[in-house]
């Protein structure tokens, strides 16, 4: 059996409290337990579930909890030291606290003497109490102790001997781990590191440091970094980097610059497969954008676009990659636009499962048909699907499932409720024999797609599956006012897939029109793959 000899960094993950602080994110109680159940499968060793007593919301997280635990991760409680001239036993929020039934509590109190005298309104002597006194008290009952040492920088900066005196006061009062907070984000990280070698030496060698930072001078990952390569043994962040103002620590590229940088171990070799997907998994439930240019695990992490690049990398990924991709769950992506040369489209052929080389004189002819759509406002990079079809169309191996033979739209306002509605006509040939269908729809773009849906279902009933996810509009030269070419892009999708085309004209119909329909044929060509595929392995068994 092998020990594993790397050091340990426990990490403490806050999604659930601090990252909710974050302006335009609201998750529900479901959301919450979904994320903890996932950070959970990730490996997280401790997750901050909220601040027990402060809303309903958290309080039914926690009982949720106590009924179905998390299988592996310590869920953690968050609450204040008790009020001035107050007495912790009887504090309602330390109950709350308690009725939350979390084996480890963060408790944060004020380092700052500015925090103390200006913000608490009391004395220096007297937060002192309010810190020991909290932790005594939910000591006696049972609870260990994270203390998160608030504004702690800041406070050290301005008065060392105080900052200083609120850690000796948690340790003494049985703190297991005590936090060094960059609350306002404003230190650097040779900062950082010189105030944690600061704290490690004046403080007892059993105590543990961890670390929270905050990202408002852009370098809360390289602070982080910087007090672990201090000594600091717990890190503190969110998932994605969310949070207040311009968000926390990011834990998704904090884990692997940790784990594959620095050696420290931080989760299981397994789990950090799964962080790509979990970054991914937490932005779609919180209902925000995934950052496709987030450090690791963005969609554009390791994506190629230069033909020397592309053409480097496919001969040694370590000249333009400086990790494996799917060493954190994610996956080298090569992109085709104005800029490619050939590798970029030999590249793309292999990961279409299409035959191509270098010699083949079709490969100059799709990289120049490339060039010149890109040139008339074409995007390729964001609609694989419509490339991959321009590509399988030069190869003569384009599988025609049906022919549009004209649409029209009509649109009424209803002035009155300002509303409108359209009706649109299609005319379809599918094996030689021509359908006529109309739908409405709340749009243009909507009653075109549900005509051609119409049309189409009784001969690809697989139709029915697909959904358009995703529209959008871009107006290309904006300077010509209402004759401005148009360029849209449509995501489609099934249950398990998602694909996107693209469509220019200057007319905003006929481009969603090129959109929707090469959706829909992408769709049927990924179904007609798959039941190949199937036939294949049915044949073979």
């Amino acid at each position: 059996m092998t020990v594993n000899s790397s050091p340990q960094i426990w990490i403490y993950d806050t999604t659930l409290r601090d990252g909710t602080q974050r302006e335009g994110l609201s998750v529900s109680i479901e959301d919450k337990l979904r994320i903890a159940r996932r950070l959970d499968q990730l490996g997280i060793p401790f997750i901050e579930g909220g601040w027990p007593g402060a809303n309903p919301k958290d309080v039914q997280f926690f009982w949720q909890l106590q009924e179905e635990p998390l299988q592996q991760a310590e869920v953690v409680a968050f609450c204040s030291t008790r009020r001035p001239h107050k007495i912790a036993a009887s504090e309602p929020m330390l109950q709350a606290i308690l009725a939350a039934g979390t084996h480890w509590v963060t408790i944060f109190g004020k380092s700052w003497d500015l925090h103390v005298t200006e913000g608490l309104k009391t004395t220096l002597a007297e937060n002192l109490a309010m810190i020991r006194d909290t932790i005594e008290y939910l000591r006696a009952q049972g609870r260990r102790i994270i203390y998160d040492a608030e504004h702690w920088f800041d406070g050290y900066k301005h008065n060392p001997s105080y900052a200083l005196q609120t850690l000796e006061t948690a340790i003494a009062a049985g703190a297991e781990w005590v936090v060094l907070c960059d609350t306002n984000g404003g230190t650097l990280p040779h900062e950082i590191t010189q105030i944690v070698t600061d704290v490690i030496k004046a403080t007892s060698s059993e105590i543990q440091i961890g670390i929270h930072t905050h990202n408002d001078s852009d370098t809360a990952v390289a602070n982080a970094l910087a007090a672990v390569m201090a000594g600091a043994t717990m890190v503190q962040g969110t998932m994605n980097g969310y949070g207040e103002r311009c968000g926390n620590a990011n834990l998704c590229s904090l884990i692997p610059n940790l784990q594959l940088k620095l050696g420290y171990e931080c989760i299981e070799e397994n789990q950090l497969l799964q962080l790509t997907e979990t970054s991914r998994f937490v932005s779609e439930v919180v209902n925000l954008a995934p950052d496709e240019h987030a450090p690791f695990i963005g969609r554009s992490a390791f994506a190629h676009k230069g033909g020397i690049h592309v053409s480097a990398v496919e001969r040694n990924p370590l000249t333009y990659e400086h990790i494996q991709p799917a060493q954190v769950g994610n996956r080298r992506r090569i992109v085709i636009s104005e800029q490619s040369g050939v590798s970029n489209v030999l590249a793309k052929a292999r990961c279409f499962g299409i035959q191509l080389d270098k010699q083949n004189p079709t490969t100059q002819r799709i990289l120049e048909r490339l060039k010149e759509l890109e040139s008339e406002g074409y995007q390729f990079e964001a609609a694989e699907a419509s490339f991959e079809l321009l590509m399988r169309q030069a190869l003569g191996n384009r599988q025609q499932f049906f022919e549009i033979k004209g649409f029209q739209v009509h649109c009424d306002l209803v002035q009155e409720e300002e509303t409108t509605s359209s009706l649109a006509t299609v005319k379809v040939a599918v094996n030689g024999k021509d359908i006529l269908e109309a739908a409405e729809g709340n749009g243009p773009v909507a009653a075109l797609d549900a005509a051609l849906r119409k049309a189409l279902v009784n001969f690809y009933p697989q139709i029915a599956a697909f959904e358009l996810t995703d529209y959008k509009v871009r107006i290309l030269n904006g300077h010509t006012g209402t004759s401005a070419k148009t360029r849209v892009m449509v995501e489609s999708g099934n249950s398990h897939q998602r694909w996107t085309t693209v469509g220019v004209s200057p007319n905003i119909l006929v481009a969603s029109y090129q959109a929707v329909v090469e959706g829909l044929e992408y769709g049927l060509l990924l179904h007609s793959q798959a039941e190949q595929a199937e036939a294949m392995m049915r044949a073979s068994s």
